[in-house]
């Protein structure tokens, strides 16, 4: 990727190109890290949330072993229809 350039707005907002935050998967309220290197220099790192992580491990090992997310609101809809039974 070559170097891309950003104005700093009033009261310090940059707004990232739109090709950046496609490629990166950046949204609105996305948090990110600034990074000091010394010189003058730094890095904006994303940060994910660790929901957002495990959320999407979720997925992957649903989509691995073939079940949809509909399948798996399904039985916990019927496991907690039978945990309330047991304890009327």
């Amino acid at each position: 990727m070559s170097a891309l350039t950003v104005q700093i707005r009033r009261k310090g907002v940059i707004t990232l190109p739109k090709e950046v935050r496609d490629r990166y998967g950046l949204n609105e309220g996305d948090v990110l890290t600034l990074e000091e290197l010394g010189d003058g220099s730094f890095l904006l790192i994303p940060r994910v949330s660790q929901v957002a992580r495990l959320g999407d491990r979720v997925a992957e090992i649903l989509e691995d072993e073939g079940v949809s997310i509909q399948e798996v609101l399904s039985v916990l809809e019927e496991e907690w229809e039978r945990y309330y039974k047991e304890r009327e």
